[in-house]
């Protein structure tokens, strides 16, 4: 974002490349897996996190899946460049 603006030039490029659209692959292969085992489906407000991060090195496996409502999946501090500070949300932090 630049001056309170977002940039949609860069959001595209970023989108673009091979390494993303990888990624975005593996989490749309997850959610079908999770939507044909039936633990989800279009529109329920889910989101099938993995329990350890694809960004982190986490595999697309059954083991390392599960459903979890989006905000909570969405809530993890990021460094500047994106990549997450923790896997553990603040909420679950607080829980403990």
């Amino acid at each position: 974002m630049t001056g309170g603006k977002r940039d949609y030039d860069k959001q595209q490029k970023y989108d673009g490349k091979a390494s993303v659209k990888k990624d975005r692959a593996k989490r749309n292969a997850a959610r079908r897996e999770m939507m044909e085992q039936g633990k989800v489906k279009k529109g329920d407000g889910k989101d099938v996190a993995h329990k350890r991060a694809l960004s982190t090195g986490g595999a697309n496996g059954l083991a390392n899946l599960f459903v979890q409502s989006a905000s909570g999946n969405k809530s993890f501090s990021r460094n500047k460049d994106g990549s997450m500070k923790s896997e553990v949300s603040k909420k679950e932090r607080k829980k403990k």
